[in-house]
């Protein structure tokens, strides 16, 4: 009957492994946590600013904004996992009991399993959309709220199932060298996964602009696809892409390095880049925020509406200055008719 050691020690399992688990803070530790908690506060901030944007501007009430603000979520829980990793890593990694390290690792598991399932969605939807040449899908709210409550699911069942099984607890001669207490096979499974839909994603987002490289050249002299419509889907393809592309980058390393350790690579000294490669993932976080603000006009326009609220709101109470009228909001009708204040308060 094979052994399991629940009732031993994190430590026992980093022995096991051979990973180092220090016992007194170093210099180098302290950066990385300092590091890390700044890295996180800001993907926290600016991913909550991206929501609150998303909710409060009716312009954005839409499928693919209602995708583009979970994948914030996503991105702002991700920012929790990474937070509460650096509240337990270097020797305090030592003191934890083996339910709050699955935690641990659980909480980013299934962040980054949400941000996949996450842009998987985006990259259907918006190869759906662009290939009937229309700027928003016709998927109903319940359909779309589904469909996120789906992506969390699998999200929280991918991150959990190491916890409840999927472990090396029993089985001390498959535990993997970043995750201690992890079997190989499962971040085997779990990077080639994540591996082959970002490839998946990649040939769609291909594919769209072949699409509508070529669709846009035949289109062009037809005098009912208004240009601006047309300017429009192009930007927001361009933006979703872009969004993928940093993700890839950033992620595209980290589960390299998984799946060389899943695969039990000996030559393979994946511990020495461990902590760079997840700074790198943990920074896409804070990428998207940026992405929004630099591609989107209307984004960057309720963003500053939402920081200067305070502000406004104190200039509604001033009293006018001697011998002029208080100002008056300027609005304007934008395309879609709704009301928007101008960009430029």
């Amino acid at each position: 009957m094979r052994q399991c050691f629940y009732n031993e020690t994190v430590g026992f399992f980093y022995n096991n492994s051979r990973k180092e688990l220090p016992t007194a803070w170093r210099p180098k530790d302290v950066l990385v946590v300092a590091l890390g908690l700044s890295v996180s506060a800001v993907v926290l901030l600016t991913n909550a600013l991206v929501i609150a944007a998303i909710a409060l501007n009716r312009r954005f009430h839409y499928p693919i904004y209602y995708l583009l603000a979970n994948l914030a979520a996503a991105d702002l829980f991700a920012g929790i996992a990474y937070m509460f990793l650096m509240f337990h890593t270097g020797p305090r990694t030592a003191a934890l009991s083996l339910r709050a390290w699955f935690v641990r690792q659980s909480l980013l598991d299934t962040s980054l399993t949400a941000s996949v399932a996450n842009l998987l969605a985006i990259a259907v939807e918006r190869h759906r959309t662009v290939l009937a040449m229309r700027l928003h899908s016709a998927m109903s709210g319940q359909r779309v709220a589904g469909l996120i409550l789906a992506i969390w699911a699998a999200a929280l069942l991918l991150g959990l199932i190491p916890s409840y099984g999927w472990h090396c607890l029993c089985a001390l001669e498959r535990c993997s060298s970043m995750a201690p207490l992890y079997s190989r096979s499962y971040l085997a499974f779990w990077a080639l996964s994540n591996l082959l839909v970002f490839l998946l994603m990649v040939v769609v987002y291909a594919h769209i602009f072949i699409y509508v490289k070529r669709k846009m050249g035949r289109m062009s002299r037809h005098t009912s696809f208004h240009p601006r419509h047309r300017e429009t889907v192009v930007g927001l393809v361009k933006t979703v892409t872009i969004i993928l592309g940093a993700f890839v980058i950033c992620w595209t390393p980290g589960q390299v390095v998984l799946l060389l350790d899943g695969l039990g690579c000996q030559s393979c000294n994946v511990l020495a880049v461990e902590k760079y490669v997840l700074l790198l993932a943990e920074a896409n976080s804070l990428i998207n925020a940026i992405v929004y603000s630099y591609r989107d006009h209307e984004m960057r326009s309720t963003f500053r509406r939402i920081l200067c609220f305070p502000c406004l709101r104190n200039s509604m109470y001033a009293p006018p200055a001697a011998g002029k009228p208080p100002a008056v909001e300027r609005g304007a009708l934008p395309h879609n008719g709704h009301l928007s204040v101008d960009s430029s308060v």
